[in-house]
């Protein structure tokens, strides 16, 4: 039995991405390691090198504005395709997802007429239409791959994107209240609902239908990440 089947496919999902977050921590941990045998190995004369390549790294973490609003945009291409993915299906398990207060295109676009006051909009960016084109297909040829990715957009938003974004404002925009921060309820208790919602469909799913739901919890996680990613892009 898979960790977590007995409570339903979303906390099947949870255990993917606790593996998956796991596994960066560990990267991380391991690149840091390298760096200090590196550092123990070079001579005192090597020091201000090094010095500088860190504050290199720290400025490379720094966010900008302008890739804030490419988050922003590449977010909105991805939020506004999955809200009308469901409002146009005619798929009657659609209709399990349709007005959960969870929906976030219209609150992207209110931030993003709000910076482009001072930058231009850019397009949303090859990797996010390939995204797109890749969730529209989902959705015609099998629902249950699809949800797996509705429900960890928006479980990411909530849990990562959101928190982050809270943190530019205050670097970049006095602490500005983001409309993609704003919900008409406890965002946890609407992601509660919808999760209630999707463990209900995912009963009636075979086993082989929930160990692919998995594997698109990776690769959703994969392109959300690269979309957080702008934030820092230059």
């Amino acid at each position: 039995m898979r960790p977590g089947e007995t409570e339903g496919i979303t906390e099947e999902m949870r255990f993917v991405a606790m593996k998956l977050r796991e596994k960066k921590l560990k990267v991380k941990a391991d690149k840091a390691d390298n760096k200090d045998s590196e550092g123990e190995n070079d001579s005192d004369s090597d020091n201000d090198n090094e010095n500088e390549n860190d504050d290199n790294d720290d400025v490379t973490w720094e966010p900008e504005l302008d890739g804030f609003l490419r988050y922003l945009v590449d977010s909105r291409f991805v939020f506004s395709t999955i809200e009308r993915l469901v409002d146009e299906s005619q798929d009657v398990s659609f209709a399990y997802f349709r007005n959960t207060g969870l929906e976030r295109s219209e609150s992207f676009t209110k931030d993003i007429e709000f910076i482009s006051q001072q930058l231009t909009i850019p397009e949303p960016l090859f990797t996010s239409k390939k995204y797109v084109k890749y969730l529209e297909d989902l959705a015609a040829e099998s629902p249950p791959l699809f949800f797996s990715h509705l429900y960890n957009i928006y479980f990411s938003h909530i849990t990562g994107g959101q928190v982050i974004a809270r943190k530019v404002s205050e670097k970049l925009l006095n602490g500005r209240e983001l409309a993609i921060c704003q919900w008409p309820g406890d965002p946890e208790v609407l992601l509660k609902n919808m999760r209630e919602k999707l463990n209900a469909l995912g009963q009636h799913w075979s086993r082989d239908e929930k160990n692919k739901c998995l594997k698109e919890t990776s690769k959703s996680f994969m392109y959300m990440g690269t979309i957080i990613r702008l934030i820092i892009m230059r």
